[in-house]
């Protein structure tokens, strides 16, 4: 299923669980005809995001909704910062606002976090990744979060790359046979997917590069000493992600050794929301 249609099914998903057979609370005291405004203030610096998703949510509940939007994804924002504002039937800004505020915070969080690491890298050739490590039904949108931070999204899925990890490796009976099966199952299937392989020690290094036929190597929890050995062993010929036990702080040690990328859990799997509220002008 294509990005936007995932989109499509989420806020579709998010208004029923959300709203179910009504909102009683809106339905009981405010008129269908009022109108009315409100405005998206942030409570909190950092990067901003989910406006372009925000403005989706609004239209597919309601889309005489009109949206002036004042401050663009991506950009930094401050305490008392005015993102956008929104008006029209006040039943639906009141229906549409805790969704808009669960997507932009948790997105605007990622985007904040995602900028820190991007900066602490900056004057190096690596690129800070995402994970797999996501809120189930919410990829798509924390990814973009990541993006829209400035940082780099791995593989979206399990669809469009193939990561032979540890527990692959040790399923299939070993490097060799790992990376021997993914290239036929490519060839069988016709698909042109790159080929990531982890590996755990320098013996499982060198069986890689003598086997051959990846696109990346991912040093797992190698330290950064070791991590500039495998540097100097690859020698370039293949892309290389560093990945497990790499701190804030440690970050910038595992880029100098030279490394492409290094891989981030911590992104989107315990990332603090960006505060910000939608009140009525």
């Amino acid at each position: 299923m294509e990005t936007g249609l995932l989109i499509e099914e989420l806020i579709k998903l998010a208004f029923a669980e959300d709203i179910g057979d009504g909102d009683h609370t809106t339905l009981s005291t405010i008129p269908e005809s009022a109108q009315g405004k409100v405005q998206l203030i942030i409570k909190e610096d950092g990067i901003l995001a989910g406006v372009e998703i925000a403005g989706r949510i609004f239209h597919t509940f309601d889309s005489d909704l009109k949206i002036m939007v004042f401050i663009e994804d991506g950009a930094e924002v401050k305490y008392g910062d005015i993102a956008f504002t929104v008006e029209g039937k006040v039943q639906s800004l009141l229906q549409t606002e805790r969704l808009v505020l669960n997507v932009m915070q948790r997105m605007s969080g990622i985007a904040t976090t995602t900028r820190k690491y991007v900066k602490k890298l900056e004057g190096t050739k690596t690129r800070v990744l995402d994970t797999r490590k996501t809120t189930p039904g919410m990829r798509m949108l924390e990814k973009e979060a990541v993006k829209i931070g400035g940082g780099t999204n791995h593989r979206i899925g399990l669809f469009d790359m193939i990561l032979l990890k540890d527990n692959h490796v040790d399923f299939a009976g070993g490097i060799e046979n790992a990376i021997a099966r993914a290239k036929e199952y490519c060839w069988k299937q016709g698909k042109s997917l790159p080929i990531e392989i982890e590996v755990r020690n320098f013996d499982e290094l060198e069986r890689v590069l003598k086997m051959g036929d990846v696109n990346r190597i991912m040093l797992d929890n190698f330290n950064v000493e070791n991590t500039r050995k495998a540097v100097e062993l690859v020698g370039g010929r293949y892309e290389i992600e560093s990945s497990g036990g790499i701190t804030f702080d440690t970050l910038r040690e595992y880029a100098e050794t030279g490394v492409d990328y290094i891989s981030v859990g911590a992104l989107t799997h315990s990332v603090k929301s960006l505060d910000m509220s939608l009140k009525a002008v």
